[in-house]
This record gives structure tokens, C-alpha cells and sequence, in this order.
């Protein structure tokens, strides 16, 4: 008989709580998989006990994911070269400043039929150009890697409020087992073969909501916040034609990972929620994540930061207002009304890759 597969989860944060609540109960319906799901916990003290402990007893992230509870078969362990050692499905979401620490710390200790899938809203971008989660992870760890990324608030997820979520792989077979483990009747999985779009969308989806933000603390309503969203939306597929040229497939934008996540993130998410208060209290981004975020990051305020980088660097920022006005914004003290600078752009001649004809 096939040893059974094993699922490790490194992080435990919001999402990666949400995800352990999904995993740990399908792999008990998965006969060649192991029920026992271990989920990497980066330790702390909560109330006096350490949060692993917490979780180990008490079945609940009461951090990250309080009024939820965990499946008794998550195992909670704070050191992620135990927790992966065994895995066969590494699954991983943590913030993406902290990826490369956390890939070192692992890297040697894998099983060699190990594959992992990226949950992580957040792309390296410099004046060089883009790398990707998934690339970062199999440069070091030299394994498959797909990614998965959607309209996914990780409350309502818990909540089992029904949702969708995309997938990108680009190994049709690795795909099934991937969709297996997070399909739920309330968290529908689409799988797509544009690991690198399903990517770029999580990210850049980020910079629109700050956008966003702004707008509903400058308190100016429905309709000139769904000209910022589509302004914005425009400028994530410009970008992906400008940076990844003919991988980035134009279809990917219409899955749950492009124009569902941006709508989601634009009303709903963290990244907006900070542009709101930002604007409304006139706190530095950095003060209001450790006063509003209760431990998470802040993704949009950073991958807005690169990606002004890339696009100064690059010579284009004219192509690129709303970005280059969310950045100056956030890190050159611009009044937040400077975001209708220059805005009026023409996208009709922007063309991305066709999608595969079937």
C-alpha cells in the first residue's frame, strides 16, 4: 500500500486558520490522505499561554481567528521544520515580506515528493522587475508550485458564506488534488493552468483597494469609487502585459482571482479599511497596522511601494496614474484628493495574451 499524503500548513494567521478549517475537514474524506493536518504556528503568548497550546486544546485560533473552531485533527507546532518535514502538500500563507526567511529555514528538510501551493496576496517587484510567490518558492525549494488566490475574505469563509477561489496550475493531475483539498459546497475552486495571473491579481488587487480607501474617507461615494475600481483594474491588466508579456493570460482577470477579488477588496478588506482611517486621521500607515491589524500586515501599502519602483524605473509612470498617485499618496505626504491627477488615460489599444481556445 502508498503511504498516505500529508498536508502541512505554514502559517496561522486569519487565512491560514481559514484554510486549516477547510483542509482538516476534507482530508477526512480523502482515503489517501493522512487525517492529521499540522499547521506551523509562529509562537506567542495569548492571555499567558502559548498560542500553539491554545490551539492544540482549545481547537481555536483565538488571535487570528477568534469564534472559529479549529478541526481536532490541526495540530498547531512552532517549529516549521517539524511541522513540513513529513508533508507531501505544503501549503503556504504567510505575509510575503516574511517568505524567503521562512523557505531558508526549511529548505534541506523536505521530502523529495513534496509540492507545494502558494495562498500568499503578494509579488517581489523591484526596477528589475516581477517575482512571484510561486517562483520564489521553487527557486529555493525546488518543488512544483501552484497558487491559489479569489475573492476569499477569510471571516466569511469561516463564517461558510458561499464564495469562489481560483487556482493556478499548471499540471492538470497536481490540479485535481490541489482542488480536493479546498473544495467545499460553500468555497467553490475553479482551476486555471496561469499560475503566474492568479498570482499577479492577488497582488496588485492590493494597491487598488487602498485606492479605494481613500476614497470612502474622503467620503465621496458609489459612483466615483467605481471609477477608481475600474481605473484601477485597468492598470493591474497594463501592468501585467507590461511586466510578463505573453504569460499572463487575459481570461485569468475574469476569474474569482481578478475582477471578483479586486470588487471584494475594494469593499471589504483590510487594505481598504487602513486607506479609509489614513485618511481620516492622518496616522502613518505604519501606526494604524499595529493599531487596527491585531498582528497581521498590510500588503497593499507595500506592493504599492514596488510597484512604483518598477514603473519610475521603467520610465512609464505617465501610463500609470492611479498607482503613481496611490504611492505619492502613501509615502510623499500627498493630500489623498490628488488621486483624480491626470486619471483621464485611454486603455482601448491595451491587448494581454489570448486565452487558449478549447
Amino acid at each position: 500500500m502508498a503511504p498516505l499524503n500529508k498536508v502541512c500548513i505554514l502559517g496561522s494567521g486569519n487565512w491560514g486558520s481559514t484554510a486549516a478549517r477547510i483542509i482538516g475537514g476534507n482530508v477526512r474524506k480523502l482515503p489517501n490522505f493522512d487525517d492529521t493536518v499540522k499547521i506551523w504556528v509562529y509562537e506567542e503568548l495569548v492571555g499567558g499561554k502559548k498560542l500553539t497550546e491554545i490551539i492544540n486544546t482549545q481547537h481555536e485560533n483565538v488571535k487570528y481567528l477568534p469564534g472559529h473552531k479549529l478541526p481536532d485533527n490541526v495540530v498547531a507546532v512552532p517549529d516549521a521544520i517539524e511541522a513540513a518535514k513529513d508533508a507531501t502538500h505544503i501549503v503556504v500563507v504567510i505575509p510575503h515580506q516574511f517568505i524567503q526567511h521562512l523557505l531558508d529555514t526549511i529548505h534541506g528538510h523536505l521530502l523529495p515528493s513534496a509540492r507545494a501551493i502558494s495562498l500568499i496576496k503578494g509579488m517581489a517587484i523591484s526596477s528589475q522587475g516581477m517575482t512571484t510567490m510561486t517562483q520564489i518558492i521553487h527557486r529555493t525549494l525546488a518543488i512544483p508550485v501552484a497558487s491559489l488566490s479569489g475573492a476569499n475574505i477569510a471571516n466569511e469563509i469561516a463564517e461558510e458564506k458561499y464564495c469562489e477561489t481560483t487556482i493556478g496550475c499548471s499540471e492538470p493531475d497536481e490540479a485535481i488534488v490541489w482542488r480536493s483539498l479546498f473544495n467545499t459546497p460553500y468555497f467553490q475552486v475553479n482551476c486555471v493552468g496561469d499560475v503566474i495571473g492568479v498570482e499577479f491579481c492577488g497582488a496588485l488587487k492590493n494597491v487598488v483597494a487602498v485606492g479605494a480607501g481613500f476614497i470612502d474617507g474622503l467620503g465621496l461615494g458609489n459612483n466615483t469609487k467605481a471609477a477608481i475600481i475600474r481605473i484601477g483594474f485597468l492598470e493591474m491588466r497594463r501592468l501585467a502585459m507590461h511586466i510578463s508579456g505573453a504569460r499572463i493570460q487575459d481570461s485569468t482577470f475574469m476569474e474569482s482571482c481578478g475582477m471578483a477579488d479586486v470588487i471584494t477588496t475594494c469593499y471589504g478588506g483590510r487594505n481598504r479599511r487602513l486607506a479609509e482611517e489614513f485618511v481620516k486621521t492622518g496616522k502613518p500607515m505604519s501606526q494604524l497596522e499595529q493599531e487596527l491589524l491585531n498582528g497581521q500586515k498590510l500588503q497593499g501599502y507595500l506592493t504599492a511601494g514596488e510597484v512604483y519602483s518598477y514603473i519610475d524605473s521603467s520610465g512609464i509612470t505617465d501610463h500609470f496614474p492611479l498607482f503613481t498617485n496611490i504611492y505619492e499618496i502613501c509615502y510623499e505626504g500627498k493630500p489623498p484628493s490628488t488621486i483624480f491627477d491626470g486619471l483621464n488615460v485611454d486603455f482601448s489599444r491595451d491587448t494581454l495574451t489570448p486565452s487558449p481556445t478549447t
